[in-house]
């Protein structure tokens, strides 16, 4: 087994807007919650729809009065800010590790009740671009912490506890899925039990001087729904495979472009691509890459039924935020599947927020061109497609660092370290790479050449024999995608087969 080696490729901010912070009603008692002085860095306004706006809070993590009980050197005390729903700690430098726990908990907007603490995944951007890409290199890209969904919250409280060696032991031998999970921290990690970790003051010197410089904390609001957002599935139910139907309403060239790329599936505007059956994905095939298919291949082609997939304007993406440009690759060879770390406390209605939630967090936190997954998919099994370029075509996401080329990056959303994945989340993601791999030729059993583009385990130039449906621990010494859903992939290859015809 693996230990987790962290590696960061993050981002720099847009422009920051101070704005004055008005407080909701009242703290819940006993504790307090000061205003906070926030930075908040909105969607640009001329190509946003103005049903998603979102927005971004940055608030610098300051040295905390020492607490024994808890270790915490670096934080924010308790605090009310403007509501969010997401969250993730960000730092300047995207070489740089964070050698240290990262605990949060916050105060629901309905209740005022707080939360206990919480871990957040420190070991995150190796999600990232290869090194040395455009996008990497852009000289925007942070170092930063996976994104939590805590839900709709108006206040705060965050501690960074520093690891005394981060030489030796700890995360580094520590096995994939021990750590990082954003559970809920037990009494020997909470130290004081819940309350707040110190008043802010000098802490020690020498402990923050070890943590990665600039560190802030993140809060992102992901924007209301779009009208047609879907309801959630009722239990047992498939996922909905019809809805073509064009959302309404002015478009802008952005959205007109990220909608045009799939037009050779969906009318322009389509918030859904619906399923096809076998024989329709077969006839699709042969319509969208025939002179590329040998006679074998347009004889018989193994590729699965293409499934239903919520297209970008489905799940409201507000196309400001990323890169005007598409990025593709010359084919997909392997699709490595992830979790995205953020936790499990989610319902499957809620799934489009937190895709909104991860894309501003990319672009805006991380400073990424767009958001790092081709595809992503809920509890309920639903798919949703994620970087922008066209869901049959090879777009380049920035999901596994060193091996984005020739591949597609699918993440469940959640956390699977100790948690198993829904069947529904585990049966699309056959679904999907049954498709998506047959579109190339793929046969999800197989292993398949792959040169490396620099990482921690394989150097740049490296050339490695994948399996065609991979972990993201296979090409990057990570616990992701969580030990859970990495047993449930020979399954998923197996099923992907089958769905293939083979």
């Amino acid at each position: 087994m693996r230990g987790i080696l962290a590696s960061s490729i993050g981002v720099t901010c847009a422009a920051a807007l101070a704005l004055p912070l008005a407080p909701p009603a009242a703290a819940s008692a006993g504790t307090p919650a000061p205003a906070a002085d926030v930075a908040t860095r909105t969607a640009e306004t001329a190509d946003a729809r103005a049903d998603v706006p979102g927005s971004t809070q940055s608030l610098p993590l300051r040295p905390l009065t020492h607490d024994r009980a808890s270790g915490a050197v670096l934080g924010l005390t308790p605090r009310t800010v403007r509501t969010f729903s997401l969250l993730g700690v960000v730092w300047d430098d995207p070489s740089a590790d964070l050698h240290g726990r990262v605990q949060v908990r916050t105060r629901a907007a309905g209740t005022g009740e707080w939360t206990d603490w919480q871990d957040v995944e420190t070991h995150y951007t190796q999600h990232g671009a290869d090194p040395d890409s455009p996008e990497a290199a852009s000289g925007t890209v942070r170092g930063a912490t996976a994104p939590l969904w805590v839900g709709e919250s108006d206040g705060v409280e965050v501690r960074v506890l520093p690891e005394p060696d981060p030489g030796g032991h700890g995360e580094h031998g520590e096995q994939p899925g021990e750590r990082g999970e954003p559970e809920d921290a037990g009494p020997s990690d909470a130290g004081s039990g819940g309350g707040p970790s110190g008043g802010e003051g000098a802490g020690d010197a020498d402990e923050v001087s070890a943590l990665p410089a600039g560190m802030r904390l993140d809060l992102v609001d992901p924007g209301e729904a779009g009208p047609e957002e879907s309801a959630e599935p009722a239990e047992g139910a498939e996922p909905a495979e019809s809805a073509e139907i064009p959302r309404t309403g002015v478009m802008t060239a952005a959205a007109k472009a990220a909608s045009a790329v799939n037009s050779a599936l969906v009318p322009l505007g389509a918030t859904e691509i619906p399923s096809l059956t076998a024989e329709e994905t077969r006839e699709e095939l042969v319509s969208l890459r025939g002179p590329e298919l040998t006679e074998q291949q347009q004889a018989k082609p193994y590729i699965g039924p293409r499934p239903a997939i919520v297209t970008r304007r489905g799940w409201s993406a507000d196309e400001s935020l990323r890169e005007g440009s598409f990025v593709y690759t010359s084919t997909v060879k392997a699709a490595f599947v992830h979790h995205t770390a953020s936790g499990n406390n989610y319902s499957c209605s809620q799934a489009p927020s937190l895709i909104r939630g991860f894309y501003r967090y990319h672009t805006r936190s991380l400073g990424w061109r767009d958001i790092g997954y081709n595809f992503l998919i809920d509890k309920c099994g639903r798919i949703y497609e994620g970087r922008a370029g066209g869901v049959a075509k090879p777009v380049k996401g920035a999901h596994t660092m060193g091996f984005n080329s020739k591949t597609t990056g699918i993440a469940v959303i959640g956390s699977y370290g100790s948690k198993k994945p829904s069947s529904k989340a585990v049966k699309a993601v056959a679904r999907l790479t049954a498709w998506k791999l047959g579109l190339h030729g793929r046969n999800p059993k197989k292993k398949t050449s792959l040169t490396s583009g620099g990482g921690n385990l394989y150097a740049k130039g490296t050339k490695v024999k994948m399996k065609v449906i991979s972990g993201h621990r296979d090409g990057f010494n990570t616990s992701c995608p969580g030990g859970k859903l990495y047993k449930k992939l020979s399954s998923v290859r197996s099923k992907a087969a089958t769905y293939q015809g083979r």
